[in-house]
């Protein structure tokens, strides 16, 4: 639709006394409404059309099972993630998809291992197309890495472990 048709419409709503109007050309669609004085504003939630999908599990071969053994204080036997004392837990603030680097094939924004500082970036969380910055509360060194790169997140999720 072109932007002059658009700008047109919206000066035909408002010189009228209608609240909406709704045009189709072809398969796309211009709907603009307005309030009327004396009118309550109510706002629909847009149906959610897929979902996530269902994670793949792939069996590590012993020799890497062996070499990579996870923290002992990181997770329980619930799935669940528990500090030790001078630990400190950095969650998810919000559901999206966690990025460890900033673009793909680009240096990670942390590693296992690594002295971060009190506000440094240490990963990406996608919400809603948005790119969140996700930073360090407290300066110290990365125990654990809890989530893999690309994986979706929930809500208050353990994403790291710093000591």
């Amino acid at each position: 639709m072109d932007i002059r048709k658009i700008k047109k419409m919206i000066e035909l709503l408002e010189e009228s006394g209608i609240a909406e109007i709704e045009i189709r050309e072809g398969e796309e669609t211009l709907r603009i409404a307005r309030v009327l004085p004396g009118q309550q504003v109510t706002y629909a939630a847009a149906p959610v059309v897929a979902s996530a999908p269902a994670p793949v599990q792939v069996p590590a071969p012993p020799s890497a099972a062996a070499s990579t053994p996870a923290p002992a204080s990181a997770h329980s036997g619930a799935g669940e993630v528990h500090a030790a004392s001078g630990e400190h837990i950095v969650t998810a603030p919000m559901v999206g998809t966690y990025y460890s680097a900033p673009s793909p094939g680009a240096k990670v924004f942390v590693e296992l291992g690594e002295e971060v500082e009190a506000g440094q970036v240490l990963c990406i969380i996608e919400a809603m197309k948005m790119m969140n910055q996700i930073e360090s509360e407290r300066a110290g060194r990365i125990k654990a890495i809890l989530v893999k790169n690309g994986e979706p997140v929930e809500f208050d999720q353990p994403l790291f472990i710093i000591e």
